[in-house]
């Protein structure tokens, strides 16, 4: 197996028909460790499938998803949730859990005994700490969201930090303004720091442009832009895709697109 595929998790050729309907049509995204990249489009272009299928819920009708170079489908299940970790947009448990327990979830697939020093490592980094004791129930829901991002990471936590994959739908849907962005900036770090790519959903194009270092447009299930935010956030792209009626501005301190809806 060469160093290159190593490094990427491939979808290539996919095909999904759910009762006879079809969801996506030959699609192909590539997700290299050191990236973060974004899925977007409107409602029921396919993000969602697409995500499953990626993640390993979902087989694909035709094509396949490889995760170093094995189909993902080939992978043991305890092995691959080592290697690719999901936070869905909304976690709902049957029954009463602190948050402290929810995070420690994510070291379900190691043998090893608990470390401690990370537990604490990633609750600090989450901004968790006075979140832990509680119940998990009884949290709002973007507490929730900060709590499942820290189960995610220790679970894709190695000996100095995370590795593999990691896949957000929706991350900042429940946060305020300030959570948004200490969220997304942990999330370009370690992706900057560490063997790690992260893969979102996202709704807001702003946060899209402003944050990834790759974007996938999709619409009616399948790729119909993609690249660097300035190649897919364009007028011309969004009014085609979306149907809205917008303008594209430059972000004054990072030279990044930056959506207005006309009034």
């Amino acid at each position: 197996m060469s160093n290159q595929l190593s490094y990427r998790l491939e979808g290539q050729n996919i095909y999904l028909i759910k009762n006879n309907h079809p969801i996506l049509s030959d699609v192909s995204i590539t997700l290299s460790q050191g990236q973060l990249v974004t899925l977007i489009g409107p409602n029921g272009a396919g993000k969602s499938s697409l995500f499953k299928v990626l993640t390993g819920y979902y087989a694909p009708t035709k094509g396949a998803c490889y995760l170093k170079g094995k189909k993902i489908q080939d992978w043991h299940k305890k092995e691959l949730a080592k290697e690719r970790a999901v936070m869905k947009q909304q976690s709902h448990m049957p029954f009463s859990m602190s948050a402290i327990d929810i995070i420690k979830l994510g070291r379900s697939p190691w043998a090893e005994p608990m470390n401690k020093t990370m537990i604490d490592e990633v609750i600090d980094m989450t901004q968790c700490q006075g979140l832990v004791h509680k119940d998990y129930a009884f949290l709002s829901g973007g507490e929730q969201q900060r709590i499942q991002l820290a189960r995610v990471l220790v679970q894709l936590w190695r000996e100095k930090g995370p590795s593999g994959w990691l896949f957000l739908d929706e991350p900042t849907s429940a946060l305020d303004l300030y959570h948004q962005q200490q969220m997304l900036r942990l999330l370009r770090e370690l992706v900057q720091q560490f063997p790690l790519c992260v893969c979102m959903v996202l709704h807001d194009l702003n946060l899209a442009s402003l944050w990834s270092d790759k974007v996938y447009l999709l619409n009616k299930g399948s790729i119909v832009a993609k690249g660097d935010v300035s190649e897919v956030i364009t007028e011309q792209v969004l009014t085609t895709w979306y149907g809205a009626d917008l303008k594209i501005m430059q972000h004054h301190e990072h030279q990044k697109p930056y959506v207005m809806l006309s009034p």
